[in-house]
């Protein structure tokens, strides 16, 4: 078949199923087919409204035994201005700050297994955990019982029993596949960085849907991979929510290059490739919401609307992305006109998808909490 073919069976609204070979040949769409893939994609929309969640974030620490080529997120542990482990008292103070605007997710983000290094550990022993997994499970306790925010993680690399331990007290949580090629593993981009594996990342998000754990995941292009890389990434995810049905979201987020990083001069991804790999993450995941994030694309946002994606993600109205400090949040006031132009409706939303709000997924302490909350949004 021709990628032609596969528009045109998708414009007659075949079932899809997508090979890795078809998929490959759908994100290398030329000339007047592109728009014909967008529209196929956005015609897979089920829902008017373009959701987005209104959050803290909260660096636990900004120590990581991962070095990435494009990372400005890492400190060294003995760097004066890092954060070493951020006081489980600053947090919930710097929370009940946010409730005043609104904010309903605590978005805890950290270095992944920052306590192998022994400054960290120290620390963590004078507040009396002898681990991160333990420290952010009391963390999150302290912010589900005395803030009106629920907890959604980003841990990088644990196991099922650490995973385990944290379902009961976060709505959510996630972890970006980035990449499922172990050729990367090589590169500039993740030669450094031994939680890039795919096999450990997939393993993760595996070990997310055996325990019912609400994920969001996604990939990160233009860091080296090939197309032929982005379809098996797209595929292995939408394998894993075949089987568990736990994917929530998937973001597709573009590599953007950052200052005194060894990716400085590294090429972006093109708006073409964006389209392309939005456009088919959705046609793959038309009962999962497509996200590319706002901040990294504040000029071409209302394009990725119209290929499919559906949610902005988190927002802000107090702390940057730390993750990429130097792309400042839009205004949600923003984020409304770029949906409404477009006949679309912008729509707050929690942590976890209204899917999974319910007792297969949270334990009734959560529900209960989340429930409430669901009633509070505009």
């Amino acid at each position: 078949m021709t990628i032609l073919s596969y528009i045109e069976d998708i414009e007659k609204n075949e079932p899809i199923k997508l090979n890795q070979k078809e998929i490959t040949e759908l994100l290398n769409t030329q000339k007047q087919n592109v728009l014909r893939l967008m529209k196929v994609a956005s015609d897979r929309k089920y829902t008017d409204n373009i959701t987005y969640s209104k959050n803290m974030f909260i660096p636990l620490t900004e120590v990581c035994r991962n070095s990435c080529g494009y990372c400005t997120f890492k400190k060294e542990s003995n760097d004066p201005d890092v954060i070493l482990l951020k006081d489980k008292d600053e947090i919930i103070e710097e929370l009940k700050i946010s409730q005043k605007y609104g904010c309903k997710e605590a978005l805890i983000t950290f270095g992944e297994q920052a306590d192998e290094d022994e400054l960290v550990l120290k620390v963590l022993n004078e507040k009396g955990f002898e681990n991160m997994t333990d420290y952010l499970h009391d963390v999150c306790e302290e912010i589900v019982d005395k803030t009106n925010l629920l907890p959604h993680s980003n841990c990088g690399v644990i196991s099922y029993n650490e995973l385990k331990k944290l379902k009961e007290v976060n709505i959510s949580m996630g972890m970006m596949i980035e990449s499922s090629s172990h050729r990367l593993m090589e590169t500039i981009a993740h030669k450094n960085s031994p939680g890039k594996n795919p096999k450990l990342r997939l393993e993760v998000i595996s070990n997310a849907g055996r325990l019912n754990i609400p994920y969001t995941t996604g990939i990160l292009i233009g860091i080296g991979e090939n197309k032929d890389e982005i379809a098996r990434s797209l595929l292995d995810i939408k394998n894993l929510h075949s089987k568990y049905g736990h994917i929530q979201e998937v973001i597709i987020q573009n590599f953007k290059s950052k200052p005194r990083t060894p990716m400085e001069f590294h090429d972006e991804p093109t708006l073409l490739d964006m389209i392309r790999t939005v456009s088919v993450a959705k046609l793959l995941f038309d009962d999962v919401s497509i996200q590319v994030p706002p901040n990294l694309n504040y000029h071409t946002n209302q394009i990725f609307l119209l290929c499919g994606a559906d949610d902005w993600g988190g927002i802000s109205p107090l702390t940057k992305d730390h993750v990429n400090p130097y792309d400042k949040w839009p205004q949600i006031s923003e984020l409304e006109k770029f949906s409404i132009e477009l006949g679309f409706k912008l729509k707050e939303r929690l942590a976890i998808y209204d899917k999974y709000i319910n007792e297969e997924y949270l334990n009734q302490k959560l529900l209960s909490k989340t429930e409430l909350l669901k009633k509070q949004l505009k």
